[in-house]
């Protein structure tokens, strides 16, 4: 958990602790303007469908990349050799969409089809031979303090656990772990997966977290404009909050008027 005003990955600084997605959006407009909206500075990609299969269009075309940081990620991938594939992929669009120094990726492995759980073991094996070819990884996985410290050990420049299943709106199901993984992370712990709304964002900053990843949510919410709006207020309020630092939890009531402060 970074304490500083600015979030660090890697070697790059980022005002914004909102990460969005690009993908399940209606239209292209609802996009964008959620893009702009988020006020975020990075943007996932699923490296294989760049290609917007409804509309045919193009997101390297559609979006600014001088405006937002691209991080493309392997969704879709199930094995390790796979999401390697996809990410040297991965590196050479960034490269087209403008970056040259541009080496970040989105680990994501998945070949559970029922709950879309991550698999940490593929995933590590992804991550070693990432890191070996100078990516910035930011592998998503389940809040397991162990693979965490792992990763993190092997030079992933984040983690990302998962607050619950992909998709699912559910929130934090796994604050305990999550807490955990906060306390003992000497990178960014960026919670992905499982927010619903802007208050399970907010608690998420409030435990600590680096910064939140959030498409779904936003993407099918009926006014996504609107949703991502709300995301940006309550990653910030989250945010203010940990640093405030909370009151501590009593189990009586306690007047907030001291009796030697009254006056007759």
């Amino acid at each position: 958990m970074q304490n500083s005003t600015s979030l660090q990955i890697g070697n790059k600084l980022f005002k914004s602790r909102l990460m969005v997605g690009t993908g399940k959006y209606k239209s292209m407009q609802d996009m964008l303007g959620s893009l702009s909206n988020s006020e975020a500075e990075i943007v996932t990609v699923a490296i294989r469908r760049v290609q917007n299969n409804q509309s045919g269009e193009n997101l390297l075309e559609k979006i600014d990349w001088k405006k937002y940081w691209m991080l493309p990620n392997t969704a879709g991938c199930t094995t390790s050799d796979e999401a390697v594939r996809i990410a040297l992929l991965g590196r050479e669009l960034t490269k087209l969409s403008g970056q040259e120094d541009n080496n970040f990726i989105k680990l994501e492995v998945i070949n559970d089809k029922k709950y879309l759980l991550p698999d940490p073991i593929e995933t590590l094996k992804a991550a070693e031979v990432l890191i070996k070819k100078d990516f910035t990884v930011l592998p998503y996985i389940n809040a397991d303090p162990m693979l965490a410290k792992r990763l993190e050990e092997i030079g992933c420049a984040t983690v990302m656990p998962l607050g619950s299943p992909i998709g699912s709106g559910q929130g934090l199901l796994n604050s305990s772990n999550i807490s955990i993984i906060i306390e003992n992370a000497n990178v960014p712990v960026i919670i992905d997966a499982g927010i619903g709304v802007p208050s399970e964002a907010s608690q998420a900053m409030e435990l600590g977290a680096d910064g939140v990843l959030v498409n779904s949510a936003i993407a099918l919410a009926e006014n996504p404009q609107l949703m991502a709006l709300a995301m940006n207020y309550g990653v910030k309020a989250g945010r203010e909050a940990f640093l405030a630092g909370r009151i501590m939890k009593q189990r009586l009531g306690i007047a907030s008027s001291p009796d030697d402060n009254l006056s007759i």
